[in-house]
């Protein structure tokens, strides 16, 4: 993402002057590694007013949402805060109902007692970070078996973390990097009441739906509001109505001026996972395995939801958020391994190993060290190899029928009434979280869909997987079993697995919320040990557990192999400037607005406008409606102070560097202000989490004028506008970080 000339070796390019946008940089180490190259791009900031621990800065106005999942930024002095609509979709399908549609309809708090408490939801705001390397390994041994160097990491770490917390209310966290050679130590502060404010409907907030996702030109407008609370006291709590919105150490300034080619640009966020050292043993399983089995099963399961939601306003309610969770990486699989194909990513990878083995080769002490690192990485995915299609199978189709999750839920139950009785403490407490747990479950549940989904994925399980993998489920499926695993259930044919549906689905209590309940009140282990549904469950977990199991060995002769990989690549390279993988933690990545050539005779220009949304206009098709007030507004040219030469910007495109997690970031100019809001990547560089590609790579996101034109003309929640800094970006107006007041510095990560 980075202008960093990073010729990052391990990606895509080798050749000596490469220049890539490319990277995901830690924010402390931004001044040291990137800010010259930042600086030549159009940053207008110091350093300091990036990251800074003491003062208020750029990093202090990022949230991540629930630990990582997505990202969001604070823009207003009153904890008002932006984020992706596919980040809040199913936090928006959990208060909609069919009398009260804030998915198609939309949701717009107009004051601050309508906004809507989420439970679960929480962000997280860094404090500091800090190299804790030398910490963590002070007592790593090079003799050790992997087994005990992860143990001793992972004491270290714990020693650490337990040191840093101290009696401070702060979240600590130490993650590794670089495969494991590095460590850095994370304290973080968490807020959970966080409360939705606003949300477009789905005709503009998921405008393109499954259709455009992953592609350019789009015209969605993926965005949407929470709002941050504190205690009256100004402190981090749970959800209160005496809560009052967050008091900020910063929040960013909205820029109305637009975006411009050549445009500086960068994000901060937290994105999720990348495999950028990934070598072409992996590359080879990707391709041969893993994403086309991981395709075939979600293409089945979403053919069978649709139908569903198709058929059933209510199902559809129910299942959205779930058929949009399983189709966003779905089509992701399809497209990252069409994008390794044609990159030939393979041949990259494996020219960059060639080059490595070569140098390995020039010194004894390097064959000592690094000799066998790429011989265990190609041992290890030989191992994996036996067992990955059944550990798929059970993880993208055995865990797939909901079923088996709220069975799952009842293990530890079962284990408590066999050891304390009925009556115990620990057992009324668990009592009282399955019930809660139930209740949403429930909400969004229809035993007829999930019965069809146990059907078509056990189906394909039983004919794709080899029956030496097989848990008590698949084996009852075939005449030849005899150890009668569900009491009652006779085999008339083998594989049907609709009878053994109909057996489970119509024996069990486990898909009905009064016989939950009923079995709440009265808990009995015999009953539940017996119930098909909860023996369904425990089956498939421990089948899948087994197959975990037999990988994990062959894990962690890859993991030593990559660990050591990475090392000497790094001293292979000792002038290249590196990053980590995405890993959930803060990075900044920074690069330029524009377009791109798709392929021969094929230019995508970096703007699309509400134009282009009535030219895709279908009523027919519900991914492409277009709402009449959204198409009066057009028609009248009413964009008010957004507009720009009689237009209204919808998307743009940069060349920064991210991945998923990055969802909801702030795109932020040269001067600090925010311009837009990413929410995808565009469908050529599909395999950019394997390697980045800087002719092809994109990120697309939302002009932050097209959001503010929603929020104001569209929704008629100008109030909300109003809360917000809103800046203009001319020449003469460099309005850096204001540096709102000092903090102490805190010694809790020492």
């Amino acid at each position: 993402m980075k202008r960093a000339i990073l010729s990052i070796i391990f990606a895509l390019h080798i050749g000596a002057g490469a220049i890539a946008d490319e990277g995901m940089w830690l924010p402390m180490l931004v001044e040291r590694l990137n800010y010259t190259d930042m600086q030549k791009e159009g940053l207008q900031l110091t350093p300091e007013e990036l990251y800074s621990i003491n003062n208020s800065s750029l990093k202090d106005a990022i949230v991540n949402l629930g630990g990582g999942f997505c990202t969001g930024e604070i823009i207003s002095d009153q904890g008002l805060m932006l984020t992706n609509h596919h980040c809040a979709y199913s936090f928006i399908q959990k208060h909609s109902s069919v009398g009260n549609d804030y998915l198609t309809n939309g949701f717009w708090a107009m004051n601050k007692e309508e906004e809507l408490p989420n439970e679960g939801l929480f962000v997280q705001f860094l404090v500091s970070m800090e190299d804790v390397t030398p910490q963590v390994l002070s007592s790593v041994e090079g003799n050790m078996s992997e087994m005990e160097r992860g143990n001793t990491i992972n004491a270290a770490i714990d020693s650490l973390q337990k040191a840093a917390k101290g009696d401070t209310h702060y979240d600590i966290k130490i993650k590794p990097f670089f495969g494991g050679n590095e460590y850095y130590l994370f304290v973080y502060e968490t807020y959970r009441d966080v409360r939705l404010v606003g949300a477009p409907p789905e005709s503009i907030g998921k405008f393109g739906g499954d259709t455009d996702n992953w592609m350019w030109p789009r015209h969605t407008g993926d965005f949407s509001l929470f709002r941050v609370y504190m205690s009256p006291e100004g402190k981090p709590a749970e959800y209160s109505p005496e809560n009052i919105p967050l008091k900020p150490r910063y929040h960013l300034p909205v820029s109305l001026s637009g975006v411009q080619k050549g445009d500086f640009a960068m994000i901060f966020g937290y994105p999720g996972s990348t495999n950028r050292y990934l070598t072409s043993y992996g590359i080879k399983e990707a391709l041969e395995i893993s994403n086309p089995t991981r395709v075939a099963i979600r293409d089945k399961r979403l053919e069978i939801m649709k139908t569903h939601m198709d058929a059933n306003k209510t199902i559809r309610l129910q299942y959205a958020s779930k058929y949009a969770g399983v189709s966003n990486y779905w089509k992701y699989f399809i497209g990252q391994s069409q994008g390794l194909k044609r990159l030939k990513v393979y041949d990259q990878k494996k020219a960059l190993e060639d080059q490595f083995t070569n140098w390995v080769n020039q010194s004894e002490g390097r064959k000592a060290k690094y000799g066998n690192a790429l011989k265990e990485i190609e041992q290890a995915y030989e191992q994996i190899e036996k067992f990955n299609q059944a550990y798929i199978y059970y993880y993208e189709a055995g865990y797939a029928p909901e079923i088996v999750k709220i069975g799952v839920k009842f293990k530890q139950l079962a284990e408590t009434l066999s050891e304390d009785g009925p009556d115990s403490s620990k057992v009324a407490g668990l009592v009282e979280r399955i019930g809660e747990y139930s209740d949403d479950f429930f909400k969004d549940y229809n035993k007829k869909t999930d019965r069809d989904i146990f059907i078509g994925l056990y189906d394909m399980f039983y004919e794709n997987v080899d029956p030496q993998y097989f848990s008590s489920t698949f084996n009852a499926l075939s005449l030849e079993d005899t150890s009668n695993f569900f009491s009652g259930f006779e085999v008339n044919e083998t594989g049907d697995v609709k009878a053994l549906a109909d057996f489970v689905y119509g024996n069990t209590f486990l898909v009905d919320q009064e016989n939950v309940e009923s079995f709440l009140k009265n808990p009995d282990v015999e009953k539940l040990t017996s119930d098909p549904g909860y023996k369904l469950a425990i089956d498939v977990y421990d089948g899948f557990y087994n197959m975990y199991n037999k990988r994990k060995e062959a894990q962690e002769m890859r993991n030593r192999g990559r660990r050591l990989f990475i090392e000497g690549l790094r001293k292979m390279n000792p002038d290249k400037k590196y990053y980590p993988d995405a890993n959930s933690s803060m990075r900044i990545t920074y690069g330029t607005v524009g377009g791109y050539e798709a392929k021969d005779a094929v230019y995508y220009d970096y703007t699309t406008t509400l134009e282009g949304v009535m030219e895709k206009e279908d009523p027919d098709n519900f991914e492409f409606i277009v709402d009449p007030k959204l198409k009066a507004l057009y028609e009248a040219k009413d964009y008010g102070r957004y507009g720009q030469e009689g237009k209204l910007i919808v998307n743009f495109l940069s060349n920064n560097d991210i991945t998923g997690g990055n969802s909801g970031s702030p795109v932020i100019n040269g001067k600090g202000h925010l311009i837009g809001t990413a929410f995808d990547g565009n469908w050529e560089a599909m395999s950019g989490d394997i390697a980045f590609e800087p002719d092809l790579q994109r990120t697309i996101s939302v002009d932050i004028r097209y959001t503010l034109f929603i929020i104001d003309k569209f929704a008629g929640a100008g109030h909300l506008v109003d809360e917000m800094t809103l800046v203009t970006d001319d020449s003469s107006n460099k309005e850096p970080v204001k540096k709102k007041r000092k903090r102490k510095k805190r010694n809790n990560s020492k």
